[in-house]
């Protein structure tokens, strides 16, 4: 059983997976969402849940540097509400994600020397993967109450 971790933008939601003991996040795709029209891509996720035999859900909560909440994060939450209806069964939990979508960027320019155009291809999913990272390496294994 897989954790999928989730970056979710205002047009984009990065997903990323743990393999099955809980131990490391790797990148898997980036689905393509629409807040105005009111499509988030939840289907796809199905798709993911079935496929990858998903337990839960991390969803990165994009707080501010002073630890205060703003629409975004609240963006955030509603996802995971929308999760939680879609797939009861299944436990959602949150992590902290400051400055994850930062140390993407830097990890892509100054590491990989990505270029620009083919960051904004990865970062979502690269980010998505430090917060999945970060959840398990705050929980240990795979955790069981999520």
């Amino acid at each position: 059983m897989r954790l999928l971790g989730l970056d979710v933008g205002s047009k984009t939601v990065g997903v990323a997976e743990s393999d099955p003991l809980g131990w490391t996040a790797q990148a898997v795709e980036i689905i393509p969402i629409d807040e105005d029209n009111q499509v988030f891509g939840i289907d796809r996720i199905a798709e993911l849940v079935k496929k990858r035999q998903v337990a839960g859900f991390v969803i990165g909560l994009p707080k501010n540097m002073n630890n205060t909440e703003g629409p975004r994060v609240d963006a955030s939450r509603h996802y995971g509400e929308m999760l939680q209806e879609r797939f009861p069964d299944l436990p959602v939990d949150f992590q902290d994600e400051r400055l994850t979508t930062v140390q993407a960027h830097r990890m892509l320019v100054e590491e990989a020397d990505v270029s620009r155009r083919k960051q904004k291809k990865v970062i979502d999913e690269l980010a998505a993967s430090l917060i999945l990272q970060n959840y398990l390496d705050r929980h240990g294994k795979l955790v069981k109450e999520l």
